[in-house]
């Protein structure tokens, strides 16, 4: 009331009386079961984060609900090996030898690497002690004695399982939570060698090995072509990996652009400068009958001689599993497989075998292929179709491919495989203690904000004390939603932008659809009137609102009394008729009366939803705006994002529009989504030239490029992408800025890992600087030239103050800043 106001603070209630100012606590009684606090089996399959395959692909490993399961090809039990609620285990990594499962798990505090004996129930054994810091997939050496990885930091590492020992090996440049996730490192089957790929200054990637016994790293190609997914022979001979050094160019059908897609190439090179090339011509010879090699133990014994003779200073004969490798001039014996060139990934091979997964082609959708190279026959073979990915087990001899919709199989590496009998991943099952699971996704966002934010010291803020401080609200917390308004008041002390949670395992009630019609409402009496049918621009082919229809003659102003032959009628809201029926054919009645004497029925197919439809309708209502105050002089461009929406908006609108003699670009409610440079670009154009023609008009080059007066209309609302939309707006001087200034948010996201619910939260992982070395003003946005506060009440009424105000800027440049093509110079005398 007015001698009080009530807060909350602490996940407490506090009154404050305005005579005293002092607060007193609020005490609430609620009566609960904490229903949602029991314990309870949860299915484990929706949360799927990663697998791996045993070595010899008999079993499968998943990382699922903070768990890790064992799964069988066929036969057999599935075991929850952790079951944990309070801890989470993620990236599993079986041992080549079968022996040992290697994970990381934050049952320490921090996520440290343990070893579980596949033989031995609770052998469970941390061997690092790192401390903060988040860490990804392992991958086992051969022998089973050493462990490499990546973490946040882009440090390739390699750990001595025995000693707990650390070597780092390198460390990347730009990667984000995506490229850690998909970092993979080879080893070489003597296990001395590691190879992988990672980006160079140049932003491409390249190839290297790291000599663990020597501890000397190798740069492999040399980043003027991207090459990336290396992997080594089984027979120690060949280095293969992909690179992108095909460029065809895609050119774009509605203007001038061209991109290079599909640029991917499978390679080979031999390890020795004596290997031949993998593509060395072949020749058919006769074989001949030669003497008997020398048998082993006579090289032992001849070997062993020399080494005992000083006289001689020879060295030890390797084995024959040693790997040897050339570094000198290694790219030089590069070759490009015979293959077609495309999105290949997952490089691996196994005898006589290099298999990739090949992905569909840019501009269309849908899984790849897995294939492979059979090497003798210098031909692709497709072992299985409708994949998303795969992996091959340590002994070769099977792979683990993975579907859509969490689908799964164990297969052959051999041509024309079958899925035909999934993984039973709905068997796997975790026992959940919510409040455990709580605390522990409360942790993991801690943790994920503390290594992920962009500035180490946390904006300022005493992050440890916040986590103990929002850690004891938690303990408050019975259910996922309250626990994640938690988890927000603890990020949002970050105080900056594009901090969100989401998902999670949350209640969620039942939800039903509605059909459309694309009209709006108007009660009149016990029925609805059709007050208007949304209607967009004539060309607007692509959302028609069902009544817009030709053949249908239902009209604005006439009522509709029924829908499927059930009365609608003013007591009820209209979209309830609608319940369950969208995209259905659905019989409407209507009338021109309120009766249904003398009425007429129709067969529309209803619309899913009416956005698109009336986001059409309104762009096309403010261009006609804008055309009849300009006497058809100024286009009107809305960009409603920078993401794929508001690109594809730009296009579609600049194509149609570039020749006018202005243009305003309204980029209010602007959402972002990319960074917007691209779009600059398009707008930025200048002329370079005009070619001359002798019948027709000439054109402008570049094509599609307005050379004219700009405005650009923003506002509150305009945020991320749609900040920089107008700031590189500015920059460029493209024209002024009208509205008021906008939400300022360019501390930008990248991805973080996902919480073992299937929750996310993001932590803001870059931000935006200028040119002259000042950070972007976040928090403030970007002040218009021109300020023009938005009048709600005036635009309810149809009426757009900034629009209005754009338009009369725009006419005035137009005065004084009118593009006015030049005409073609007299054609001078050239014959002689």
């Amino acid at each position: 009331g007015p001698e009080d106001i009530v807060y909350e603070a602490g996940g407490k209630l506090y009154i404050l009386p305005f005579a005293t100012l002092q607060p007193k606590s609020v005490e609430v009684s609620l009566v609960t079961d904490k229903a949602l606090l029991k314990p309870r089996l949860e299915p484990a399959d929706r949360n799927i984060q990663s697998v791996v395959l045993s070595p010899d692909g008999n079993r499968a490993l998943f990382q699922a609900r903070g768990n890790i399961f064992s799964v069988p090809a066929e036969n057999g039990f599935v075991k929850d090996l952790t079951h944990s609620s309070g801890s989470a285990e993620r990236y599993p990594a079986w041992s080549p030898d079968g022996k040992s499962i290697a994970y990381w798990s934050d049952k320490s505090g921090e996520y440290e690497l343990y070893l579980m004996q596949t033989d031995l129930e609770g052998s469970e054994k941390k061997i690092t002690s790192y401390g903060a810091g988040f860490r990804y997939q392992p991958y086992w050496s051969p022998d089973s004695k050493k462990i490499a990885f990546i973490d946040k930091a882009m440090k390739i590492q390699i750990v001595d399982v025995a000693t707990g020992q650390t070597t780092q090996v390198d460390r990347g440049l730009r990667m984000m939570h995506g490229n850690l996730a998909n970092f993979q490192v080879k080893w070489s089957p003597d296990g001395r060698y590691l190879t992988y790929s990672r980006d160079l200054d140049n932003y491409q990637q390249a190839v290297f090995i790291y000599d663990y016994n020597n501890k000397k790293l190798h740069q492999v190609t040399s980043g003027f072509y991207s090459a990336y997914s290396p992997v080594f022979d089984p027979e120690s001979k060949y280095l293969y990996l992909l690179t992108s050094q095909s460029f065809q160019p895609i050119y774009s059908s509605i203007d001038n652009s061209f991109i290079y897609a599909n640029s991917g190439q499978v390679a080979a090179i031999g390890l020795l400068k004596t290997t031949p090339s993998l593509l060395a011509p072949k020749n058919d010879t006769v074989a001949l009958k030669l003497d008997a090699p020398a048998k082993k133990e006579e090289l032992i014994n001849k070997a062993e001689k020399e080494r005992k003779d000083t006289s001689l200073k020879v060295k030890p004969l390797p084995s024959s599993k040693d790997v040897l490798i050339d570094f000198d001039g290694l790219e030089q014996r590069m070759v490009i497989l015979p293959l077609a060139a495309g999105n290949y990934g997952q490089l691996n091979a196994a005898k006589g075998k290099i298999i990739y997964i090949k992905g569909q082609n840019t501009g269309t959708t849908g899984p790849g292929s897995i294939k492979y190279f059979d090497i003798e026959k210098r031909e692709e073979k497709t072992i299985l179709e409708n994949a998303n990915g795969y992996l091959l087990s340590d002994n070769k001899g099977k792979i683990l491919v993975a579907r859509p919709n969490n689908q799964f199989a164990i297969i052959q590496p051999a041509e024309n495989q079958k899925f035909e009998k999934p993984l039973r991943v709905s068997e796997m099952q975790s026992m959940i203690d919510p409040a455990a699971e709580w605390k522990q996704i409360f942790a993991d966002t801690w943790r994920i904000e503390r290594d992920y934010f962009y500035d180490p010291n946390m904006h300022g803020v005493n992050w440890k004390q916040a986590g103990e401080r929002y850690g004891k609200m938690l303990e408050g917390a019975t259910t996922r939603e309250e626990a994640n308004f938690v988890i927000a008041e603890l990020i949002g002390e970050l105080n900056a932008s594009h901090t969100y949670l989401s998902g999670g395992d949350l209640e969620r009630s039942k939800t039903q659809n509605t059909g459309y019609i694309g009209v709006d409402y108007e009660p009149d009496g016990e029925y609805y009137k059709i007050k208007k049918i949304i209607r967009g621009a004539s060309y607007d082919a692509e959302a028609r609102s069902p009544l817009d229809i030709s053949g249908i003659d239902a009209k604005e102003g006439m009522y509709i009394l029924a829908v499927n032959g059930v009365p609608l009628t003013t007591a009820n809201d209209p979209y309830a008729a609608f319940e369950g029926l969208a995209n259905k054919a659905v019989e409407i009645t209507y009338n021109t009366k309120p009766s249904f004497t003398g009425a007429k029925t129709v067969i529309v197919q209803t619309l899913n939803d009416e956005y698109r439809l009336r986001h059409l309708a309104w762009i096309n209502e403010m261009a006609t705006k804008v055309s009849e105050a300009t006497n058809g002089e100024i286009g009107y461009i809305y960009v409603p994002s920078t993401g794929i929406d508001g690109q594809n908006e730009l296009i579609r609108q600049f194509n149609a529009q570039w020749q006018k003699k202005g243009l305003i670009i309204d980029e209010r409610f602007n959402d972002g989504g990319q960074i917007p440079d691209r779009f600059i670009e398009i707008l930025n154009r200048d002329p370079l030239a005009y070619w001359g023609i002798r019948d027709g008009s000439p054109w402008p080059w570049p094509p599609y490029a307005h050379f004219g007066p700009k405005v650009m209309l923003m506002n509150g609302w305009s945020g991320s992408g749609g900040d920089a939309f107008p700031d590189y707006f500015r920059r460029k001087g493209l024209g002024p800025l009208i509205g008021t200034r906008t939400w300022g948010g360019l501390i930008g996201i990248s991805g973080t890992p996902s919480l073992i619910d299937g929750g996310n939260v993001t932590a803001p992982s870059f931000r935006m600087y200028n040119p002259d070395g000042t950070w972007f003003k976040e928090g403030h946005g970007v002040d218009p030239d021109i300020l023009v506060d938005e009048n709600l009440g005036s635009m309810a009424k149809g009426v757009d103050p900034q629009l209005e105000r754009a338009i009369t800027e725009i006419k005035t440049l137009l005065k004084t800043k009118e593009y006015k093509r030049p005409e073609p110079p007299k054609i001078e005398k050239r014959g002689f």
